[in-house]
């Protein structure tokens, strides 16, 4: 009878003492399983009619319609954004959430823009997700030594802290942002570099771009996808992926079977928005063909189906932690320091210990920025500092 009180006794402490894991797990299960997955594509052309037919063709296996038309914009001067409200309108109805681009919101320079998105966001409720503002300040800092052109603006800056924060501070008080914040909507936008001062600039959700500037290559796409998740995590900020072109001729992006496998990649990395990017070309559908189309309308039964459940499985196991405020391309090891500096002593060594990390880990790696402002330490089980 003692002997069957012990055994009773012991079964009773290894289900208290696994029950709150069991339930954490279900907790994290459910979770997954409810988020909403956004995937849609770009429409860049011309006309309303246009972006009908495009919205007509993908309705039926996508729920995301962003307009990226800078014709619509120089239309919507003298017409107060009918024809945009038009396009918005029309997705809508189709059952499409929306994301509308816009390169300014200036009371100064384009007025119906502030007023168009005021009035958007009662139109539209929940329908519209937020605006696309700008494109690439992080990429286009790398590469031209200013995220707006102005390399002035960068010119007193004598090391990295002080590069990082006219970065942030000058993107962050941009007009346009600062009115998205007033107005409460999210600020979206894709990029490949610098992920993580986008986020402190104040953008809500940056988009990784998987293609020619943000990897091309298996690897260089899972290290995007662990820097812009890494930065989006640690921040407490959304995340996503967008597909853009593979090269610069025809057929621009990469074939369906690759694409299928992007969508597929992201969706288990936990991206809540995956984006194919479309541009204005002959094909009356832009760039796209009907071997891309039937990936995406494969990744959306896909999505519905054998893919149900395992949305952000492929989660982060480790984080790999650059210095603070070390704003590098980290796309080779000889790539430019803010666009302003050339590769330090430290480049070669993180370059090396980052390539090592992610032939372990892959997906399950973070990769995140020294900074103090952010708890990370109890986030993950293994976490490798830069220089060792």
């Amino acid at each position: 009878m003692k002997k069957a009180w012990i055994v009773l006794i012991g079964a009773l402490l290894i289900v208290s003492i696994l029950a709150p894991t069991a339930y954490f797990h279900y907790r994290n299960q459910s979770a997954v399983q409810n988020t909403p997955v956004y995937f849609g594509v770009t429409f860049g052309g011309n006309t309303v009619s246009q972006a009908e037919q495009l919205i007509n063709k993908v309705k039926g296996y996508t729920n995301l319609f962003i307009v990226a038309s800078f014709t619509l914009d120089t239309l919507n001067e003298t017409v107060n954004g009918t024809s945009l409200t038009a396009v918005c309108d029309y997705a809508v109805s189709q059952g499409l959430s929306i994301i509308v681009y816009f390169e300014y919101i200036s009371h100064i320079i384009y007025p119906w823009q502030f007023i168009w998105v005021t009035d958007a966001r009662a139109r539209y409720g929940s329908k519209l997700l937020g605006i696309y503002y700008y494109d690439e300040p992080g990429g286009k800092q790398i590469d031209l030594g200013a995220w707006n052109n102005e390399t002035a603006l960068f010119s007193n800056d004598t090391n990295y802290a002080e590069a990082a924060s006219t970065y942030v501070n000058s993107l962050g008080s941009v007009q346009s942002m600062q009115d998205l914040k007033t107005l409460g909507i999210p600020a979206f936008t894709s990029d490949y570099a610098l992920y993580w001062f986008d986020y402190l600039a104040g953008y809500n959700c940056v988009f990784a771009e998987l293609g020619s500037t943000g990897g091309t290559n298996e690897t260089s796409k899972i290290q995007q996808i662990d820097l812009c998740r890494g930065a989006a995590d640690a921040q407490g900020k959304q995340w996503g992926a967008i597909i853009t072109w593979s090269q610069n001729t025809p057929p621009y992006l990469e074939n369906g079977t690759l694409m299928l496998q992007d969508m597929q990649t992201a969706y288990h990395a936990g991206a809540k928005y995956i984006v194919v990017f479309d541009y204005p070309e002959t094909n009356p559908y832009g760039i796209l063909t009907s071997d891309q189309f039937s990936a995406m309308e494969n990744f959306w039964s896909q999505m519905h189906s054998s893919l149900n459940g395992t949305f952000g499985t492929l989660n982060a196991q480790a984080a790999f932690v650059l210095p603070q405020d070390y704003g590098w391309g980290v796309r080779t090891p000889t790539d430019k320091i803010w666009g302003i500096w050339n590769s330090d002593a430290l480049s070669p060594t993180i370059w090396s210990n980052l390539n090592q990390l992610l032939s372990v880990y892959g997906l399950r790696l973070d990769i995140i920025y020294n900074d103090t402002a952010f708890n990370f330490q109890e986030k993950y089980s293994k976490i490798y500092y830069w220089n060792t």
